[in-house]
């Protein structure tokens, strides 16, 4: 079995893939910025399913942090198969509303950081002729909905790309969408849920599984869910104009 870096690896949709990839008997390399959560997660994933799990503690929205990844993913004595870009966050607030400084923040972590560790992980995969990256993304990158949406969407299309120009390499790379998702996510950023219908809610542990499935199919895009994946298909149908204020007045309402 190969070894599986995990970035934002201590909760919800990246402690999901921690667990799985465990299961399947991956080694692990678990990125996160709190290191007690890290070692109490490595130590619970070891005793549960007896692997490896090694702790780097980063904060992707600084250099020092992206560096730090970047240098253990090109670490060919201990190679990495697998890479999930999972860390990420959401800004309560319309644009304007939110400090620039956290918007760059997010530009560095959704954006800066998904480049940099992609093309940290993939020559070596490809000179081994395997492996594959999970990408993490959003149905947000269907919906034009300020930075959130517009770094999502980057994702996916960047993602998209560098798999076709991989192609018969035998390196996957997949851009994974999830809807609304049981984590710290909106919680984390202020965001309340309470006007999201019970149907509209996905557990981590299906994210993750139909993620793989996908990821083995090879797949480039994955939509957990199929009230989702009508969505998305709705969303590529519909005008931009018309879909940025739909989109608009779902985020006024998800906010309050």
């Amino acid at each position: 079995m190969t070894t599986a870096l995990i970035t934002g690896a201590t909760a919800g949709i990246g402690a999901a893939f921690a667990r799985r990839l465990a299961d399947d008997g991956h080694d692990l390399v678990l990125v996160a910025r709190d290191t007690g959560r890290l070692k109490a997660t490595a130590a619970e994933l070891h005793e549960r399913y007896g692997v490896q799990a090694e702790v780097l503690t980063a904060d992707l929205a600084t250099e020092q942090g992206i560096a730090a990844v970047e240098e253990r993913l090109r670490d060919e004595a201990r190679p990495v198969g697998i890479l999930v870009n999972n860390a990420g966050f959401g800004n309560r607030g319309a644009y304007l509303t939110v400090p620039l400084e956290q918007e760059l923040d997010m530009l560095k972590v959704h954006v800066e950081a998904v480049l940099r560790l992609t093309g940290a992980a993939v020559p070596g995969m490809r000179e081994r002729g395997f492996g594959g990256v999970v990408n993490v993304a959003s149905v947000a990158a269907f919906l034009p909905r300020g930075t959130y949406g517009a770094t999502k969407a980057w994702v996916v299309n960047f993602t998209q790309g560098v798999a076709r120009d991989l192609g018969g390499t035998g390196v996957r790379l997949m851009a994974l969408c999830p809807g609304f998702t049981r984590t710290e996510f909106h919680e984390r950023a202020g965001m309340g849920t309470t006007n999201v219908p019970a149907w509209g809610w996905l557990s981590a542990e299906r994210v993750v599984d139909e993620a793989l499935r996908d990821l083995a199919r090879g797949r480039t895009l994955s939509v957990p869910g199929k009230r989702y994946k009508a969505v998305v298909a709705i969303a590529r149908l519909l005008p931009a104009g018309k879909l940025g204020g739909m989109s608009s007045k779902a985020a006024r309402t998800y906010r309050d």
